[in-house]
């Protein structure tokens, strides 16, 4: 897959991300006015009230853990002897996600680098899972006088839960508090290819090579293996939206229907993604993949592969003597980074005699704040579709999510904002 120069800000769409139209007439949801129409990119400026960063959440003490988890796996009719067999990755630290600490942190990186652009936009934070809800963000931004807010979800890829269901959260947050009619939200786009989330991708892997390298590991022994959250295969092939020509969909081909290929939107961004970080931080070939982790369903439903594990398992019959293990999936170290890279994936390598170095995550990188304020930007000045920065040529990325984009299987599709209905 293709994908720019990192100091190529042209931006273009390819045909497997050309999606289908809307029907005449077609509204978003709970959007404002420049965005109701459904344009794939809105070019018309908003003058918004706040930023709504939206987080997973995750407990704050060993009493919060398994009422934590019953929200996570709610509807599910999961019993708690069961939530208590998956608790121990929080047990081990004392109950304390680093989640909502990191979010603390970045709310607090996002306003400095606001007030130092002499821009007037408070940030309200909002959680999925945990204290403090989304509902209290809406409750919070209303009662300051907010009418117009754009939403920053901290996850920067397209599949149901990295995108959709953020945005079902937002339709749930209006009805539950009342406010559809008198509160607006947008969200930026999926930003896995803006320079600001990159960047520290690209100096990590750099900083990591050399550090092997010094060591005496030549670059031919090394694999950079590049992590994220393993998703169900049914939801990795719906994830991005549908085909330009409806009447090509089958609707039992989801594949086929989205034209990314295997993993669907969601693979084929973090593959892209990927090759311009290899491509920007090595002088000369280095071999790598694209792995995954945190798998969560049963034995018998297929998830994305291959695990992490199992893929390190397999590097010493190659010669490989040292892995570089990328988080590209996350934008800071929360406990999946913590338990599933950092205890069970270095334990792996060591097992195996192989050196390991952990990149970092971007979590309050200069570069990767600054880009965050730069999508709000764009929505603020309604800046041209040609002149957005994204280093693949999936991007820019759509402000306004598709018709039949994301789809969760079990589910179906429920009311969200920032995206045109099915």
């Amino acid at each position: 897959m293709a994908a720019r120069n990192l100091g190529n800000t042209t931006a273009h769409k390819p045909a497997p991300a050309t999606s289908a139209p809307c029907a005449a007439g077609a509204r978003v949801p709970g959007a404002t006015p420049a965005a109701q129409q459904g344009a794939e990119h809105v070019e018309t400026p908003v003058a918004y009230d706040g930023i709504l960063l939206s987080g997973f959440g995750g407990p704050e003490g060993q009493d919060e853990v398994i009422p934590f988890l019953r929200n996570v796996t709610s509807g599910r009719g999961i019993p708690d002897e069961r939530l208590e067999e998956v608790a121990h990755h929080y047990r081990h630290y004392d109950g304390v996600s680093p989640i909502n600490e990191q979010n603390r942190q970045l709310k607090a990186a996002l306003e400095a680098e606001i007030a130092r652009r002499g821009l007037d936009l408070p940030v309200y934070w909002g959680n999925r899972n945990w204290e403090p809800y989304m509902n209290d963000a809406l409750t919070e931004a209303s009662e300051a006088g907010a009418s117009k807010l754009i939403a920053i979800a901290t996850s920067a890829y397209s599949s149901y839960s990295s995108c959709r269901q953020y945005r079902e959260d937002y339709a749930d947050a209006l009805e539950d508090t009342g406010l559809g009619d008198s509160l607006q939200i947008d969200k930026v786009r999926q930003f896995f290819d803006h320079p600001g989330f990159v960047t520290p991708f690209i100096e990590g892997v750099r900083d990591a090579v050399a550090e092997l390298t010094a060591s005496g590991i030549a670059e031919s022994e090394i694999e950079v293996l590049f992590a994220t959250h393993s998703i169900p295969t049914t939801d990795a092939l719906r994830s991005g939206p549908a085909v330009l020509d409806a009447s090509s969909a089958t609707g039992t081909d989801p594949e086929a229907d989205r034209g990314f290929g295997g993993g669907g939107a969601y693979a084929a961004q973090h593959e892209a993604v990927a090759e311009v970080v290899m491509r920007e931080a090595t002088t000369s070939p280095i071999s790598w993949q694209l792995v995954y982790q945190s798998r969560s369903g049963p034995p018998t439903q297929p998830w994305l592969e291959p695990d992490i594990n199992d893929a390190i398992a397999l590097l010493p019959e190659r010669g490989v003597k040292a892995v570089v293990i990328v988080p590209l999936g996350f934008m800071s170290d929360h406990m999946e980074v913590l338990w599933d890279l950092d205890n069970e994936a270095l334990e792996s390598a060591d097992a195996h005699g192989l050196q390991a170095v952990r990149v970092a995550t971007p979590g309050t990188h200069p570069s990767f704040v600054a880009g965050l304020v730069d999508l709000v930007l764009e929505r603020i000045e309604g800046t041209p579709t040609a002149d957005r920065p994204a280093l693949t040529e999936l991007g820019p990325w759509y402000d306004v999510c598709r018709p039949g984009c994301c789809e969760n299987v079990r589910l179906g599709f429920r009311p969200a904002l920032g995206g045109i209905a099915p």
